[in-house]
């Protein structure tokens, strides 16, 4: 079953499987007075949100490790979690826009952490 409350807090779910980069993601939003949740696959990324409804995004990278990659994962969160914040990350070959699911953005690695929170400050809370 999806997300039926509408998504307006400020936090995130940062799927990276190497652990300093999910560590440098994790302090920049801090920072910025985010909550944050980290998972290092898939598996993990499943049960934070199974257990969570305030996740108004998502980061994942798209070769992480798990039950699923995480260019499925993202498919799995915009089909379960709709109004969720997707962006998929990758520091190898870009993801084709035709893979990703609708309303994603893909960003090559690396790329600037103050863009990403100015799409997201950008963003409307969807309902």
């Amino acid at each position: 079953m999806g997300q039926s409350k509408p998504i307006g807090s400020n936090t995130i779910l940062i799927v990276e499987g190497e652990a300093l980069v999910r560590f440098d993601m994790t302090a920049f939003f801090e920072e910025r007075d985010w909550r944050v949740f980290e998972a290092e696959d898939a598996d993990q990324a499943i049960e934070v949100l199974d257990q969570r409804t305030d996740i108004r995004v998502v980061l994942i990278d798209a070769t992480v490790s798990g039950r699923m990659d995480g260019l499925k994962l993202a498919h799995y969160v915009r089909e379960r979690f709709p109004p969720t914040l997707l962006f998929i990350v990758s520091g190898q070959a870009p993801v084709p826009q035709e893979a990703l699911p609708q309303r994603a953005t893909f960003l090559p690695k690396p790329f600037d952490l103050h863009r990403v929170m100015r799409q997201i400050e950008q963003s409307p809370v969807t309902p």
